[in-house]
């Protein structure tokens, strides 16, 4: 779930639930409360600002695993990526690398940075690589 400022575009908050452990309808009501009151990043939104936030969710399909030597088959808007190694997770929606213009590179090095990794971690084997696609809601 994103959550936007309309006229700015600014990121208002943004939280996600990747497992597919409880029905669709619970997830997305849970994570629409957890990134307007919960995302460590903003003060919590307030009632005043949700005439002006605008509402994205995006619900991803399973998560499927690449190897580096397969990553050149990653294309820009339709693939979204996750990393793991260890604890560290992190995750980027397709529509991001379109909306801050990475390359397939890019892309990575930043997922690996969200993820608490340094830049070039999803060469490395320990690091665990998946892509997915994503269809978006917008409201």
């Amino acid at each position: 779930m994103t959550l936007e400022e309309e006229a700015t575009h600014d990121l208002r908050g943004c939280i996600g639930h990747i497992s597919d452990d409880r029905p669709l309808g619970e997830v997305i009501r849970q994570v629409a409360v957890s990134a307007a009151r919960s995302d460590p990043r903003f003060p919590p939104v307030e009632l005043a600002e949700l005439s002006a936030l605008r509402i994205e969710i995006s619900v991803l399909a399973e998560p499927v695993p690449v190897e580096p030597a397969d990553l050149c088959r990653l294309v820009i808007g339709r693939d979204g990526l996750l990393v793991r190694r260890g604890h560290a997770q992190g995750l980027l929606l397709p529509q991001v690398a379109t909306e801050q213009g990475f390359t397939a590179e890019a892309f990575l090095n930043a997922v690996c940075r969200k993820a608490g990794l340094p830049p070039g971690s999803w060469r490395e084997p320990a690091t665990q690589v998946f892509t997915f696609t994503a269809d978006v809601f917008v409201e």
